[in-house]
């Protein structure tokens, strides 16, 4: 009972944390949404024509929508982690009797409830652009919930590794964009070269975002059960490793 306490205590301390500044955490993906649709969806998505059978709007609606999920739930996670690392009160977790697995679990949970709030939140804007489909509505939420839980645990450990605020930025910026942007967001890999079609499936972010996109839409660049089958495997690697690492103290004992 005293760990179900502690746990439901750092959870609600991690998802008030976001909502009490929720200008700066929900509005941003609200805005940078819009714009997305405003100028890849109406002014370009007109000349670009129809994609993988459908207008063009709606094919990148998955994408958008699962880019705000991404990198609000890692955002979350490292931000909170590595200011609770930075303000040394991460001290008072570590040694009071609370298992790795119970922060690894708070830290991870906030960053997922942000990644989902934010989510719908982008989910809504994007009806007023166009008509959602949902012709799988238990894969859109499956991977909903995946694809925040593995970001989330990733940007936990970026967060244990983190030695300076700069440190935080580095893999969202170098990494984190570019994979995201490659990942099929805006196009179909079946428009690429061979060549540049291979090293794209070699992209995490492509499955998400094309199973993602089945589930609204019914199609996909990828198979579905391969995609399912990566993204869980890289959420158990991810947290056996942060499991791990907690268990060591890495970036935590001086």
């Amino acid at each position: 009972m005293p760990n179900l306490i502690a746990l439901q205590t750092l959870l609600f301390k991690e998802i008030y944390r976001f909502l009490r500044i929720w200008p700066q955490t929900l509005l941003p993906s609200a805005v940078t949404t819009s714009l997305y649709f405003l100028i890849f969806g109406r002014l370009i998505g007109g000349r670009v024509g129809a994609m993988g059978g459908f207008d063009y709007m709606d094919y990148i609606v998955p994408g958008v929508i699962l880019m705000s999920v991404i990198t609000n739930a890692y955002s979350n996670v490292v931000s909170s982690f590595y200011s609770s690392k930075f303000q040394r009160n991460v001290e008072e977790l570590l040694i009071a009797p609370v298992p790795g697995w119970m922060i690894l679990t708070g830290y991870v949970g906030g960053g997922v409830v942000r990644g989902i709030a934010v989510g719908i939140v982008v989910m809504g804007i994007s009806a007023t652009f166009t008509d959602l489909h949902f012709e799988h509505p238990p894969m859109i939420v499956l991977v909903f919930a995946l694809t925040a839980t593995l970001f989330a645990l990733a940007g936990f450990l970026n967060a244990l590794f983190a030695n300076s605020f700069d440190d935080i930025s580095i893999i969202p910026n170098f990494v984190l964009t570019p994979l995201v942007y490659l990942g099929g967001v805006f196009y179909s890999i079946d428009l690429l070269p061979e060549l540049w079609r291979r090293v794209s499936l070699g992209n995490p972010i492509l499955y998400m975002i094309n199973a993602f996109r089945y589930g609204f839409l019914g199609v996909s660049d990828v198979g579905i059960e391969r995609a399912l089958i990566i993204i869980v495997g890289f959420i158990v690697v991810l947290m056996l490793w942060a499991l791990w690492l907690l268990k060591r103290g890495t970036g935590l004992k001086s």
